[in-house]
């Protein structure tokens, strides 16, 4: 554990130790954040609400953003009150943008902040792949745990470690190369809006101005009418639960089945001379690309317009020599899933359940602060008094397996508070790699 990391007095966890996370890095005195919740972005046009809608479901509280493009678009959001500043750099979004040319990778730097860990499959940052961490051992042992993912196109680590097929890289110089994204406040007001809101400010300002004069010079003196005062009423604020991320999952079962149809769909595109790569899934999209062996542009083209698939649309990289499509899928209906498993319960079970089976499972802990909103029409101490901080508790998990979803379907969804966040497939290897996380008391 390192001793110069910054640490906020709520993120302590209750074992008596320090935050295994930390939010930011200083690399040659610039500040850049770490950590953020990344989700894959839709509407590149009109972004706005799909991140306010994943700060009011995904993130409870989530009040910053960044959006990061590319051929993968995707939005990173954060809480401020952990750490995170308006205008502060974004460090995923520099190292992704510095290693361009390499569409997967998976990496640990070694920092004086801690040991940060980013992993990158098929130009999409995976939900949990931005994550300082203030443990060398967990940085680890997540790292271990996705170099078993095959199709790496580049394996990052302190050279210490000793990891055969791995290569140290200077942060500070990678990263200098890289775009620079700042984060955003999500509720800030932009566009039209903001025209409107000037707009109706310049009226109200006129209409003061001008009952002023009436006031001053145009209305007859009136002598004073004296009205007894009545008593203050102090009206008691309502103070407005927190909603819990388990009110409103979205449905794990619906999310499985719809990937292993889009996984199914995309991997039965089979162009002469052109190979797939690893397909990712995010519950209503699934995305892919093909990277060509021999032949030409055409065949893949005509062999997508066959395939009888509904493309939501599909783009060559300036070589022309890959090919990155995406498939929309059917929408996620929402259902409550309360969590019923302490920490140590359910950490034992899922443990047992997969050696029984011979695989191995990642798992991490986590814990979410949620912020109530202010009360509609509280003002002052009562409104502060009214507005308290939720804990909510949490296991990450994440393994490989050679099943599909619909094997893996009974054996997850028994647990209450399951949310799955993403599935790949790695079809030269037939490999189906699960990460998700499930609530508990």
């Amino acid at each position: 554990m390192l001793e110069d990391a910054k640490l906020l007095d709520e993120d302590y966890d209750d074992a008596g130790g320090k935050r295994t996370w930390g939010t930011a890095l200083n690399i040659d005195g610039v500040n850049y954040a770490t950590s953020l919740f990344w989700q894959p972005l839709q509407n590149s046009g009109d972004y706005l609400q799909e991140v306010e809608e994943a700060s009011n479901s995904i993130l409870e509280g989530a009040d910053l953003f960044c959006i990061k493009g590319g051929k993968a678009p995707q939005f990173g959001i954060c809480v401020s009150h952990e750490g995170y500043k308006t205008g502060e750099s974004v460090a995923a979004v520099s190292l992704v943008t510095a290693l361009s040319n390499v569409s997967s990778f998976v990496a640990v730097f070694k920092t004086k902040e801690g040991w940060w860990y980013t992993c990158v499959r098929n130009d999409i940052i995976l939900s949990d792949g931005d994550m300082l961490f203030l443990n060398e051992e967990e940085a680890k042992n997540q790292f271990m745990s996705m170099l078993a993912v095959p199709d790496w196109g580049r394996k990052i680590a302190p050279q210490e470690w000793g990891l055969e097929d791995t290569e140290e890289l200077d942060l500070g110089e990678t990263i200098a190369r890289g775009a620079k994204v700042k984060l955003q406040k999500i509720k800030g007001l932009r566009g039209s809006k903001l025209i409107m809101v000037i707009a109706i400010s310049a009226v109200v300002g006129l209409w003061l101005v001008s009952s002023l004069i009436d006031k001053l010079f145009l209305t007859p003196a009136k002598r004073p009418v004296v009205v007894p005062v009545r008593p203050k009423v102090v009206q008691q604020v309502e103070v407005k639960e927190v909603p819990k991320p388990w009110e409103s999952i979205k449905s794990p079962t619906r999310f499985m089945q719809n990937c292993r149809e889009g996984v199914m769909r995309l991997a039965g595109i089979m162009p002469p001379g052109w190979e797939i790569g690893v397909i990712n899934c995010t519950g209503t999209s699934a995305a892919t690309s093909w990277t060509r062996q021999l032949g030409t542009m055409e065949w893949i083209e005509t062999a997508l317009k066959n395939s009888g698939v509904e493309l939501s649309g599909y783009s060559f990289d300036p070589s022309g020599n890959s090919l990155s499509a995406t498939l929309n899928l059917s929408a996620l209906e929402p259902l409550l899933s309360p969590p019923d498993k302490t920490q140590t319960d359910l950490r034992n079970e899922l443990n047992n359940l997969f050696q029984s089976l011979g695989l191995q499972i990642s798992l991490t802990d986590e814990r979410i602060t949620l912020q109530s909103a202010r009360p509609a029409g509280g003002k002052g101490p009562q409104a502060a008094q009214a507005v308290a901080p939720v804990i909510v508790n949490l296991i990450k998990f994440s393994f490989n397996s050679p099943h599909d979803p619909l094997i893996w379907l009974d054996l997850l969804t028994k647990y209450s508070g399951l949310e799955i966040r993403m599935i790949t497939y790695t079809p030269s290897s037939n490999t189906w790699h699960y990460e998700g996380a499930i609530y508990v008391l």
